[in-house]
This record gives structure tokens, C-alpha cells and sequence, in this order.
């Protein structure tokens, strides 16, 4: 981190960059906003919005098991029932018994009801109610740690299955012909989607981690002619949103995550006007 302090340091000469914790919150920005821009373009073509806002309910009943267990640091038992709510999703999901939204609203509820009653009978509700703006300035040297060793992970993996997972989002029957098991590649992304989503929840927050990951693609797919710069769009948008969101928000007093969401907002409607004059 000393190495990371230092360039800041020689880069940044501005009065906010001098503070340590927004020297992690801008590491932290620029870890997980590329990460949220390329999830972001898969999120946006397989319709998966409301997915990922289930996820983000879901850490509330992850915060209660926690509690429950006695885990010090719930951000492990967050973890793990989002990957098994994911899971659990795509199993009833493949039984045909009801349509993907209805299914999703039906566990994303029931995650929401089940974390606020047993959070709410130990008295300690208030606690955890950071989880629902987040606090990206509360962000620690092992928080950065755990985001970089995920950053690099999601990155490579990335490079290495995007050809399969974007057949597998545009035309599943087109991708069972060439040799591609469907069924693994939509866990795999699915299990990415929860280990992001959950791990970013302490800092974005509950009631935006969706839009964090919606928006830049969403503004990207209005200006992008093709794939390569669809992602390329999506992820400077997200950067560019993080970086400025952080910054307005030191100075306006702000909650960071919110105002990463409003900028990506602003950007969603420029590219939308800018849609409806070139087309």
C-alpha cells in the first residue's frame, strides 16, 4: 500500500487526495468499477437486472446467519447464501414452474423478510443499517487486499470464458450445437455475479448495488455500435462515474455509492438523447 500512497501523493496534488481513506476509497473505486462495467454488459443483454438486485437483498439474510453464528466479519456468511441463493435461483428457475422474474421476486422477498425478522428480534437492526447506503470511505488496507486478489481473478477468467459466455447470452441452442454445457457457464456467471455483488455491498450499499451495475451498461449499449465498444464504453463509464462520484461526494457531503449512481444516471441520459437524434 506504501507504493500506492506514494503515487497518489506525487500524482494528486489536491487537498482531498491527502486524507489515507481517500486514498483507499480511490483504489477501491478503481477496482471495482471495471469489474461492474464488464459484468455490467452481460447483466444488461441477458436481462438480468432484477438478478442482481436479488443478490443485493440477499446480504441481509447473509448479515442474520452471520449474527446467528457468531461470525465476527458477516461479509463470509453474506457470501456464502448469496452464492446459494444464486444457485438456488437456477435450479427452480430450469424446472419451468413459473417465469424468471416471478421467480427471482419470490426469493429476493423472501431474503429480504427472513434478514429483517431475525435482525430486528436481536435488537441489533441499527447496526447493520450501513449495509444499506454503504461506505465506500470505511474502506481498509484487507478490504483492498480481498478486492485486488478478485479484481485479478474476474479479470483473467474474463478473458478466458467471455467468447463462451457471450454465445451462451445471445443463443443457447447455437451454443449446445458448437459443444458449450449452457447450464455450467450460467452457474459460473451467476457465482461471479454473487462474489462481486456481496463483496461491493458493504461499500455501494444495498438499495443501489443493481443500479451500479445497470447503469454504465445500460448508457453504453445506447452509443455502441458493436460488442468490443460496448464494454469499452461501458467500463470508462463506470470509472469515470466512480472517480467523479467519490470526489463530488467528499466535497458535497454526500454518500459515496449514491452519487457514483447519480452521475451513471446523468451519463444514461445523455447517451439516451444522444440515441434518439442519430437514429
Amino acid at each position: 500500500m506504501a507504493i500506492w500512497y506514494s503515487l497518489v501523493n506525487s500524482l494528486l496534488p489536491f487537498e482531498w487526495a491527502t486524507h489515507l481513506f481517500m486514498k483507499n476509497a480511490l483504489l477501491g473505486v478503481l477496482l471495482v468499477t471495471p469489474i461492474f462495467g464488464l459484468l455490467g454488459t452481460m447483466v444488461v443483454n441477458n436481462r438480468m437486472a432484477f438478478f442482481s438486485d436479488a443478490l443485493g437483498h440477499s446480504a441481509l439474510t447473509g448479515i442474520a446467519i452471520g449474527v446467528i453464528l457468531g461470525i465476527s466479519r458477516p461479509i463470509w456468511s453474506m457470501l456464502l447464501f448469496s452464492i446459494l441463493m444464486s444457485i438456488a435461483i437456477l435450479v427452480v428457475k430450469s424446472a419451468n414452474t413459473a417465469s424468471t422474474d416471478t421467480i427471482i421476486g419470490v426469493f429476493s422477498s423472501t431474503a429480504v423478510a427472513l434478514g429483517i425478522a431475525i435482525l430486528s428480534s436481536r435488537g441489533g437492526f441499527n447496526k447493520y443499517a450501513v449495509y444499506l447506503i454503504g461506505d465506500l470511505l470505511s474502506i481498509g488496507s484487507a478490504d483492498l487486499l480481498v478486492l485486488i486478489i478478485v479484481f485479478i481473478l474476474i479479470i483473467a477468467l474474463w478473458f478466458l470464458v467471455f467468447n463462451k459466455l457471450l454465445l451462451v447470452s445471445v443463443n443457447q441452442s447455437l451454443a449446445r450445437s458448437r459443444g458449450i454445457n449452457v447450464k455450467l457457464y450460467d452457474y459460473l456467471f451467476t457465482i461471479i455475479m454473487a462474489v462481486i455483488v456481496t463483496i461491493s455491498i458493504q461499500w455501494v450499499g444495498i438499495m443501489i448495488i443493481s443500479s451500479l451495475l445497470v447503469l454504465p451498461a445500460a448508457a453504453a449499449r445506447n452509443i455502441s455500435r458493436n460488442m468490443r465498444q460496448y464494454h469499452v464504453y461501458s467500463v470508462s463509464i463506470a470509472i469515470i462515474s466512480g472517480l467523479s462520484g467519490l470526489i463530488l461526494s467528499y466535497f458535497w457531503g454526500t454518500a459515496t455509492g449514491a452519487t457514483i449512481v447519480v452521475i451513471s444516471s446523468v451519463f444514461f441520459a445523455v447517451t439516451f438523447l444522444l440515441k434518439l437524434k442519430f437514429n
